[in-house]
């Protein structure tokens, strides 16, 4: 078994307000992870940190790009476990638009019309929950989600546990608590001794 990471974000650039409006949400992008440390992040999302009109396939990381520039970026990130066999087909499909991530193209137009609760899909081209969706899906994850997708609507993929939230750059990968860590061993040498 493997873990991957559906990581929310809120930027508050003029555009990520307005996606707020429309949907009431908490946040207005999200971006799939392959890694505990978000190294491995990607999404739909801008090309240019200073240029909100060209979008199109992101490799994503926080102290780069989109999120460096706007480095009060609030998040959640979740982790979902999923089999080896699962992660690879979501490995390889995005390893496969990231060889031909010029034939891609930002769904403004479906963005826009998820606040109508409208859908419009395109060739080649994505908005950012639209992309993760379509690489769960592939996977055969989150079958209960919604037809027409927004970042919030991944809390509802069964198996999802949060694990960090608050501002971005603050992330530090998940770890165990060493009063955690002493509590197990502590238990299992209980049970070896036989004290309840």
């Amino acid at each position: 078994m493997k873990k991957i990471y559906i990581v929310l974000t809120h930027t508050g650039t003029a555009l990520s307000r307005i996606i707020k409006t429309f949907t009431k949400d908490e946040f207005s992008h999200s971006s799939i992870a392959l890694d505990k440390d978000l190294k491995q992040m990607y999404s739909f999302g801008r090309l240019d940190p200073y240029n909100p009109f060209v979008g199109g396939f992101v490799h994503e990381a926080i102290d780069d790009g989109t999120f460096k520039r706007f480095y009060k970026t609030r998040t959640k990130v979740y982790s979902l476990e999923v089999t080896d066999e699962q992660y690879e087909i979501m490995k390889h499909t995005i390893v496969q638009i990231q060889k031909e991530k010029n034939t891609y193209h930002f769904n403004r137009l479906g963005l826009f019309a998820v606040g109508l609760h409208r859908k419009i899909q395109r060739e080649h081209a994505f908005y950012c929950a639209e992309f993760v969706k379509y690489i769960l899906g592939k996977a055969e994850i989150g079958e209960e989600l919604p037809e027409i997708i927004k970042p919030e609507d991944f809390k509802k993929i069964k198996g999802l546990q949060e694990v960090y939230q608050g501002f971005l750059r603050k992330y530090d990968s998940p770890k165990i608590h060493v009063a955690e860590l002493l509590r197990n061993n502590l238990q299992i040498y209980n049970k070896k001794e036989g004290v309840v």
